[in-house]
């Protein structure tokens, strides 16, 4: 089912819509990033976060193929559901705490990410008009830095009181109250499911390279999704490993980067609308996540306590700050009736950083620390926003 109403039929409103799928993005924030928040209490090394990362987003890189045709047929809110119902099975999978459990629990979650951002898209794209998505894309996306945010606050705390078991526990409790939301929605914003195009890789790849714009979009999205997830997944890790700071203090200092991610997606919002240039801003979080990264990386060990928090409150701005102006932009870019298909394909090369990056950690770690691991993916991101630069730098002439 699509979600949008004949023309005929009342006007739905938009703010249950944004607020279930902000809740949507929470939830599978809050799962995909439970293992990181409770990895030093779970014994988690790096190499086992990284393989649940890479699992997760390897099976929405192929679930995000079908996830716009799905959305066409389900209907948003009802895809948004079974999204609930692959989180509560990942972290009850999670609840075994080994490392082929973890596995699983990666894979399963993976079901989830690659269809809910098209799900999103689809909805939200239907019901607000092009001048309003920067900002209105940009509330929705606040939903990652949500579920970061009580990930990082409360997911410590219950794993070192009482058991990394339970904070996995919670998850699936927050994943039922949503199932019981989104489908008690579903009604009002569902018609008839519509045929729509396949979307293959082959048709994704066209999709992409037919504009150059939003070729540059996907490609920049690579090192810029990959900084996202590797800040979430082992800033605990770094803070307790190299930074010195317990495993409580490396989840406020996150969380504080998390907050800083909720103001960021609100804020550039407001500043690509008043630039009218989604462009210019995704260039300026792409150089601000590179310049964050090289500093943590290189001496982070040697910052003061205000100054450490105070750079990753800059990081969390940048580098979890971006999503919702790529994903207006990406709207505003695609044609008619298909943006649920062209998020889904432009997204396509987004997880490839997510999938990449982890594989990247894991291998330079090792030999360089999760320091110089930061420091290589700083200079990833600086190529992204070099990029994005110079299609902007071409579309001028």
């Amino acid at each position: 089912m699509i979600d949008a109403k004949p023309a005929a039929a009342p006007a739905v409103p938009l703010w249950p819509a944004l607020a279930a799928m902000t809740a949507l993005q929470a939830l599978v924030s809050l799962a995909l990033f439970a293992p990181g928040t409770v990895a030093p209490r779970a014994g988690l090394s790096i190499e086992q976060l990284s393989l649940f990362s890479t699992a997760a987003f390897a099976i929405s890189l192929v679930s995000s193929f079908w996830g716009g045709t799905l959305v066409q047929k389900l209907g948003s809110l009802r895809v948004a559901a079974l999204c609930a119902v692959a989180v509560s099975a990942g972290m009850s999978l999670a609840l075994f705490e080994s490392g082929w459990a973890l596995l699983g629990a990666g894979l399963m979650l993976g079901l989830a990410v690659g269809p809910e951002t098209p799900a999103s898209s689809a909805l939200l794209g239907r019901l607000v008009p092009a001048e309003k998505r920067a900002m209105v894309f940009s509330i929705r996306q606040t939903g990652s830095q949500i579920g970061a945010v009580v990930g990082s606050l409360v997911l410590p705390p219950i794993a070192v009181m009482m058991a990394p078991s339970s904070a996995y526990a919670a998850v699936i409790v927050c994943a039922a109250i949503a199932f019981a939301a989104f489908e008690w929605l579903r009604p009002a914003y569902a018609i008839a499911p519509v045929v729509m195009p396949r979307l293959g890789l082959s048709e994704r790849l066209q999709l992409i390279s037919a504009d150059r714009r939003m070729a540059a979009l996907a490609i920049a999205s690579i090192p810029f999704s990959g900084m996202q997830v590797i800040l979430n997944t082992c800033f605990v890790s770094f803070g307790t490993a190299e930074l010195g700071l317990s495993h409580v203090e490396a989840g406020w200092v996150l969380a504080s980067a998390q907050g800083a991610g909720i103001l960021g997606r609100l804020g550039w919002g407001v500043v690509a609308t008043r630039l009218r240039s989604a462009r210019a801003v995704l260039v300026m979080a792409g150089v601000g996540m590179a310049i964050c990264a090289l500093l943590l990386g290189l001496w982070g060990p040697l910052l003061s306590r205000p100054i450490l928090i105070l750079l990753t409150f800059v990081f969390g701005l940048t580098a979890s700050g971006w999503n919702g102006v790529f994903i207006a932009e990406i709207a505003n870019l695609a044609k008619p009736g298909r943006v649920a298909e062209a998020t889904g394909a432009v997204l396509t090369a987004s997880f490839l950083g997510l999938v990449a990056a982890p594989l990247l950690v894991a291998v330079l770690t090792p030999r360089v620390g999760l320091g110089g691991s930061f420091v290589a993916l700083g200079l990833t991101a600086a190529a992204g926003a070099a990029v994005l630069l110079m299609e902007r730098s071409y579309a001028r002439k």
